[in-house]
């Protein structure tokens, strides 16, 4: 719902700076307003260095695999993630179980959408624990929320997130988890860093997500990944790959560890 090959590339302010001290505007006359008199070609160059500078830190593919980075799913997908099927498909209980969640644990549930996993972690690390339950989109959350109220759980803390940032509490989470998320994350690089930034000594990411080896899986490939791509991805940020749990019917569940530095 995660990311990462961005480098904090920030080129709208200095550029556009820029630009009113060097070439097109030096021998504009100072009480003209900015833009006046611009030869066409220059005003198209302007308007193309803003596209730029907008989408400068989006990516479409990783850089370091190639892989596609799939769409968002949007609030019209929200029924898909509470289908009855799901269940059966994904047995979200076994994932859970592989991971020894205790009670009084502090996790997070990055991309959570509606709460299908949000609310089974807020059982499981109990009334003493405490689940932060982050999406970009303020009608995922409006949507989990709805859900924790019929649900009557208590201890979990919807957080508004961004592409770039997730949100979280730092130094002082035991788990961060993402279940058929990071595949979406259009700046993987920086999520995963703000992660590690989050994770307490001891602390796990895991992430949870379609065989890619599989093409039996019928799930369109942009939305499935391979042992080699999430080992490449996910270690490139500060990573490092404790164990692949091949339990689950459709996806494999990747827990890592943060290499601290020295």
């Amino acid at each position: 719902m995660i990311i990462t090959a961005h480098k904090n590339v920030n080129l709208a302010p200095d550029m556009g700076d820029r630009t009113f001290r060097i070439g097109v505007f030096r021998n504009t006359p100072q009480n003209t307003p900015p833009g006046a008199g611009l030869p066409a070609f220059a005003l198209h160059v302007l308007l193309l260095l803003l596209i730029i500078a907008a989408g400068a830190c989006a990516q479409t593919a990783h850089p370091l695999t190639g892989r596609r980075i799939a769409p968002t799913m949007g609030i019209g997908g929200a029924d898909w993630l509470e289908r009855s099927e799901r269940e059966g498909e994904e047995h979200p209980d076994d994932a859970l179980d592989a991971l020894n969640i205790k009670p009084g644990m502090l996790v997070a549930d990055v991309g959570a959408g509606t709460g299908y996993i949000t609310a089974r972690l807020a059982k499981r690390v109990g009334p003493t624990g405490k689940v932060f339950a982050t999406d970009i989109q303020p009608e995922m959350l409006s949507r989990l929320r709805e859900k924790l109220d019929r649900e009557h759980v208590t201890n979990v803390e919807p957080v508004l997130s961004t592409q770039a940032d997730p949100k979280l509490p730092a130094g002082k989470l035991d788990l961060i988890l993402m279940v058929d998320v990071y595949h979406e994350l259009t700046q993987p690089q920086r999520v995963l860093r703000k992660m590690k930034e989050s994770l307490k000594p001891g602390g796990r990411l895991v992430l949870i997500e379609y065989r890619k080896e599989d093409p039996t899986i019928p799930i369109r490939p942009e939305h499935k990944m391979s042992v080699a791509e999430v080992k490449t991805e996910v270690e490139a940020e500060g990573y490092r790959l404790a164990e692949v749990l091949k339990n689950l019917p459709r996806q494999n569940i990747f827990v890592f560890v943060p290499v601290r530095a020295l």
